[in-house]
């Protein structure tokens, strides 16, 4: 790569931004602190390394120059991305002024500072409040959460929870509940927590659910799992208004977000993802449980690489299967729910199958970046289009798209549950007999280092035939 010219001062002038590509930024932070401190900035993102700051004084610089109270170097990014950073590039002032104290961030840079992802822009001041998110040269690349001390929204939360950790931003918030960045006392390591609400809620206008059942359900089928593509539980704490769920903070986004993002995903990357998938509903499966609740805003990113673990989230519709292996509940999101679901008659059952109908609407998305059954479809009702399997291959969307993918979604996408593939059947498929996508997927899972009875079959051993799959109606242009 080529150096950026030194300045006058001896350090290299600050290179554009357009030289440098987006990213997400990673960091650590060590315990510390002072008892007097009216702020702290939270290190927060994926690649960059920097250490918390407590806020005592009433300004503080961050940049290159040595003279900045926050100095930016190779410890904390890698040159292509140092290089964006000016010799001070901002600076956060508290103030004091009639109406009490407040603080302002101001950008003195020249490829600018982002709050919340919106730019600042040199020479001008934004107030900073409680969780503001602080990025660097680009909105992408977030280096720090701010924390108020002086705010009092701490003050809703319990206190046994307030001891442990301390809540920061939103990340996602939900029909039940909201789930924010958290980091625990201590260590600062960081964490979602999970926030519900124990009010009952409505199911799809039709059943009401005890939220408390729901949230006691949760918890107990993720402190049963231990598998490198289910997001681990690490906490659990209870108060008389709501449940707080420590869940491991998994940083890359979801899967719905990285689809939309790019439009479809390339063939190679969904067979990753989608190998993931079908190893962590199989663990699932093995240990009695349906997810009920398969959707892309559930499998979640590891990273923003494209080579990345999945995670399957939210286990709040599981229900660890009766010793007939059958399910009552009608339950699930309506664009991914399968048709024996919809039925509802009295004597309706169904199994595990109904996850693989949903891991089908996943692979669809993935493919081809729209969803194979949807309320926008005109010509024919939601429901009808499910209970009938009615989807289309689009040409142009499908036009790349090898014919052994294909295959597989409609074997997924089989209404009668008792000729849809299932999960070992959806492993030993042609489309899957990859031992590239295998090696990758085990790299990613560390399934070297896990015990016998969590290791998974090698794609080396999987069977390649398959019983042909009948039941299924089908329009296709492709």
């Amino acid at each position: 790569m080529s150096q950026a010219p030194a300045s006058q001062d001896g350090l290299p002038n600050t290179q554009d931004i357009s030289d440098v590509e987006a990213i997400y930024s990673q960091s650590q932070e060590q315990p510390g602190g002072d008892v007097q401190k009216w702020g702290r900035l939270f290190p927060v993102g994926i690649r960059a390394k920097f250490d918390g700051l407590d806020m005592f004084k009433n300004e503080y610089t961050l940049g290159r120059g040595e003279s900045c109270d926050v100095v930016v170097g190779l410890q904390n990014l890698v040159e292509k991305y140092l290089l964006t950073i000016s010799k001070t590039h901002l600076k956060v002032v508290r103030a004091e002024a009639s109406t009490g104290w407040h603080v302002y961030l101001e950008d003195l840079s020249s490829n600018g500072t982002f709050v919340n992802g919106e730019l600042v822009g040199r020479g001008n001041k934004v107030a900073l409040k409680n969780n503001d998110e602080i990025s660097l040269s680009m909105k992408l690349l977030k280096v720090f959460v701010f924390h108020d001390y002086m705010d009092n929204d701490s003050a809703s939360y319990p206190e046994q929870l307030r001891a442990r950790y301390t809540m920061s931003r939103v990340l996602g918030a939900g029909a039940c509940g909201e789930v924010r960045l958290a980091f625990r006392k201590g260590t600062m390591e960081r964490f979602a927590i999970k926030i519900i609400s124990k009010k009952k809620f409505t199911l799809r206008g039709q059943h009401q659910i005890n939220q408390t059942d729901a949230v006691a359900n949760e918890v107990n089928v993720l402190r049963a799992l231990d598998h490198p593509c289910v997001i681990r539980i690490h906490d659990v704490i209870d108060s008389p208004a709501a449940v707080y769920i420590v869940l491991e903070l998994v940083e890359g986004g979801e899967l719905f977000d990285r689809v939309m993002a790019l439009k479809q995903l390339d063939e190679p990357t969904a067979k990753l993802y989608f190998y993931q998938m079908l190893q962590a509903v199989r663990y699932l499966h093995q240990k009695g449980i349906a997810h009920r609740d398969l959707k892309p805003e559930n499998v979640l990113l590891a990273s923003e690489e494209q080579e990345t673990l999945v995670k399957i989230t939210d286990f709040g519709l599981a229900k660890i299967v009766e010793e007939d292996g059958l399910l009552k509940t009608l339950c699930g999101t309506p664009t991914y729910v399968a048709p024996e679901v919809l039925r509802r008659r009295p004597d309706a059952n169904y199994t595990h199958s109904v996850d693989c109908w949903s891991l089908g609407v996943i692979l669809f998305i993935c493919l081809a970046g729209y969803p194979p059954f949807s309320p926008e479809y005109k010509d024919m009702p939601l429901q009808e289009q499910i209970l009938r399997g009615r989807f289309t291959f689009q040409r142009r969307q499908w036009r790349g798209v090898s014919e052994p993918a294909k295959d597989l979604v409609r074997r997924l996408l089989t209404v009668d549950p008792a000729q849809r593939i299932s999960v070992e059947q959806a492993l030993q498929h042609p489309w899957l007999q990859d031992k590239k996508t295998a090696a990758v997927a085990d790299r990613l899972m560390g399934r070297g280092k896990r015990r016998a009875e969590d290791c998974l079959a090698p794609a080396g051993r999987r069977r390649r035939t398959l019983a042909d799959v009948n039941g299924h109606q089908e329009t296709a242009t492709s």
